[in-house]
């Protein structure tokens, strides 16, 4: 019995019971006539599923899921065995990985939540624009948690309805890929039909751009995992060239390149450390960015995330830089859980600003002098760590830095792989080389060159972002991860994570 409750708090979202006995009705399950009975209970409805998003344990792993166990991070010797498990690729650990577990169970949270506003709110008595409009930011995010549960383990259990009883959580998983992504697809386009474009981004909101952006990339994913071989892709029911072609109508979309879908509030920023300035969450670039900010009272509404990247050197206020110009802001230094790589360090063009101004190898006393640096040969600062989340007003360790959950650039270098190499797409491409003080890519490569660019592209304008595993995973070139290749693994070992082990245990329909 108190497995069956478990599985309800980690699937359902359901937050207690009012007694064991299962005869009497747990809290929290919806009723048929607990319809949502104003705008304002609409409104509260769907702010409590994007809420999900800001979880401690979900909000990092979106990261560290994304980054960790790739060649653009490592993490400090004495960190947590799940953290250093996920790192070195030990995959005896996964089944019962604290990170998994949690992403795995605040993902079905979050699609309980949606689920309730899709069943609940047509019955509320509300303008009908703004019924569309929660309605729309639902499918997406059930869609979102499906899209991304899907990228890490594969095959998952689908539940498309809310959960209200005890036997509704034991959903089995998907008959196949054709199956979960004719489901993501499907509330994608329900919520771009049903929400407008916002006029501003707004920050922790999704409008129809962000419907368009994920379609862009669900339909690159089906592309690449079909042409490349991976492990459950190779099987779907599709034709490769029908979804690069529907990956670049909907990026189009999102582009402003398609006459019927015009929009003028998503672009390019034209300064690299504009887009990561924390006061410029109505920026061009965010698509979807979560909402946090330094005056929340706990974690999950303020964000700590910038200390997982900052090492400590002195517990002190640090000063960092900006770019070229002869100024500095200030910063805290942190912890030193996300570390970058010196080999992805040294991977970059040298003027390249992603690693200039990006990534910091220098840190200044308010006076401009140097305070500490980072050198080959060792130095005071152990690592050159990443500044795309920097909040100069932190107090103490809350800040405002937010995780980029879909950014406009992202989106760009999608529509420049699915297209190929005509004017467009290399107008795309070479915006985000010559933003970084690049040159133009060599003109007139064939496709396979093209896309074989815009893939090294994406790893250096999206480091630290948590999307290069997923680029890796829809390529099949996670068996060229170098721990991937030590500890030896086979491709069912490391294509997909495996469903946590508790997951297995507390659903019939999941075991063998």
């Amino acid at each position: 019995m108190k497995k069956k409750i478990y599985l309800l708090l980690l699937i359902s979202g359901i937050l207690g019971f009012t007694a064991c006995n299962l005869d009497e009705e747990p809290y929290g399950f919806y009723s048929e006539d607990n319809f949502y009975k104003s705008p304002e209970d609409a409104k509260a409805a769907i702010n409590y599923a994007y809420a999900t998003l800001t979880y401690l344990e979900y909000s990092r792993a979106l990261v560290f899921l994304g980054d960790m166990p790739t060649e653009i991070l490592t993490t400090k010797s004495d960190a947590a065995t799940d953290n250093q498990a996920l790192n070195l690729w030990k995959t005896d650990n996964f089944k019962t990985n604290g990170t998994l577990m949690n992403f795995f169970k605040y993902s079905y949270i979050a699609i309980n939540r949606a689920n309730a506003v899709i069943k609940k709110l047509p019955g509320t008595d509300m303008p009908e624009a703004l019924r569309n409009q929660y309605m729309g930011e639902a499918y997406f995010l059930r869609a979102y948690n499906y899209y991304y549960l899907s990228c890490n383990f594969g095959l998952v259990p689908i539940h498309k309805g809310v959960v209200e009883t005890l036997e509704q959580t034991s959903a089995p998983l998907a008959s196949n890929m054709d199956e979960l992504y004719e489901m993501i697809i499907g509330d994608l386009k329900l919520a771009e039909e049903l929400m407008p474009v916002y006029s501003t981004p707004t920050m922790g909101r999704v409008d129809k751009v962000a419907a368009q952006a994920l379609l862009a990339k669900a339909y690159l994913t089906i592309a690449t995992g079909k042409e490349k071989g991976v492990l459950l892709f190779k099987d779907m029911n599709k034709d490769v060239s029908t979804m690069y072609n529907e990956a670049k109508k909907y990026a189009e979309r999102v582009m402003g390149l398609d006459p019927a879908y015009p929009q003028n509030t998503y672009g390019f920023e034209n300064d690299l450390l504009k887009i990561y300035d924390v006061e410029n969450f109505k920026g061009k670039e965010n698509i979807f960015l979560m909402s946090m900010d330094r005056t929340g009272e706990s974690e999950g509404q303020y964000s700590k995330i910038s200390k997982m990247y900052i090492p400590y050197i002195d517990g002190a206020t640090i000063w960092l830089k900006q770019g070229d110009a002869n100024q500095f802001i200030k910063s805290h230094d942190g912890w030193g859980e996300y570390r970058t790589q010196t080999v992805f360090y040294n991977s970059y063009e040298n003027n390249d600003k992603r690693k200039t101004h990006l990534i910091v190898d220098k840190i200044y006393n308010e006076d401009g002098t140097v305070k500490a640096e980072w050198t080959p040969t060792g130095g005071k600062i152990p690592y050159p760590f990443c500044r795309k989340f920097i909040d100069p007003q932190f107090d103490g360790d809350k800040t405002s830095t937010r995780p980029y959950l879909i950014r406009y650039s992202d989106i760009a270098l999608v529509y420049a792989e699915a297209t190929g190499p005509t004017t467009e797409a290399y107008k795309a491409i070479n915006f985000i080389r010559t933003r970084a003080g690049l040159g133009d890519l060599a003109p007139g490569l064939n496709i396979t060159d093209f896309r074989e660019a815009v893939y090294k592209e994406r790893k250096y304008e999206m480091a630290f972002e948590g999307v290069y595993l997923y680029d890796l995973r829809r390529l099949n070139r996670i068996k060229d991860i170098q721990e991937v290749k030590d500890m030896g693994l086979n491709e069912s070992q490391y294509t997909f994570y495996p469903i946590p082990q508790s997951e297995i245990n507390l659903n019939p329909s999941l075991r063998p």
